[in-house]
């Protein structure tokens, strides 16, 4: 089954007052950037030409084989997390076109169906890393579930024979960073959103981070990882995102 389909020409990125809204704009169609975003007279070229499929239980990365930013893929990674919807164009996330969809329902699609890993850790600070874990459950609580049973079940995933209930000033920047993964994994969802999931990490950390990554798509749950470090080609489908423009590896 399709999770992700995307096909699209002349976007351009509208910014407003808080929002983003992405409208169709009336570029031809022969080399010019069709996907802009745009604040009173500012104009960024920002993607083109894309058309991206992802299977179930696919390993994807998005990356940028020479700069680290301005390429366009953090833009891919909004659209697939249902952060952007284009107005006029075709997003479809397990055959739901975004234009089609209510905000309420877009909330529930993310809800129940894609979890997002942040570059950064995105973890409170003041909690232990159980009590972190924890914080997901109460948007999709369980009926007559042990939630600490459930908490630890994740973090023996990410880090397993290690002690549990330490602060975020006592981890290392890799225990930080498997702490945030195990808080997307409690609520079980099928699509993972990964950003830079071996930036700021050293070589051994990052090898085990990706091989934990291999393993989550084992079991059979669709990874879409946004990055620009060439070692995670080895392991994935690639699709390069480079000056706005998206090709397949």
């Amino acid at each position: 089954m399709r999770l992700f389909d995307a096909t699209f020409h002349h976007i351009s990125v509208t910014l407003g007052k808080g929002d983003v809204n992405i409208i169709k704009n009336s570029l031809p169609e022969d080399g010019f950037p069709i996907v802009e975003i745009s604040s009173e007279s500012l104009e960024i070229p920002v993607l083109s030409d894309v058309d991206i499929k992802i299977e179930r239980a696919e390993l994807v990365a998005i990356m940028s084989p020479s700069s680290p930013s301005g390429s366009g893929k953090s833009v891919l990674g909004n659209l697939i997390d249902c952060l952007d919807r284009p107005t006029k164009e075709q997003v479809l996330v397990k055959c739901r076109d975004l234009n089609r969809m209510s905000d309420q329902e877009l909330a529930h699609l993310t809800k129940i169906e894609i979890s997002f890993v942040s570059q950064t850790f995105n973890l409170a600070p003041h909690l232990t890393d159980l009590e972190n874990v924890l914080l997901p459950t109460f948007a999709n609580l369980k009926i007559n579930i042990d939630q600490e049973g459930r908490a630890r079940e994740p973090l023996e995933v990410t880090e397993p024979h290690n002690r549990i209930r330490h602060r975020l000033g006592e981890l290392s920047g890799g225990k930080s960073k498997r702490v945030s993964i195990a808080c997307v994994l409690i609520n079980n969802l099928v699509i993972l959103l990964v950003d830079e999931p071996i930036g700021n990490l050293n070589t051994r950390t990052g090898a085990e981070i990706l091989r934990m990554f291999m393993g989550l798509n084992n079991e059979e749950r669709t990874l879409v990882i946004t990055t620009h470090y060439p070692e995670i080609t080895k392991y994935t489908r690639v699709v390069l995102a480079k000056d706005g423009i998206t090709q397949y590896n």
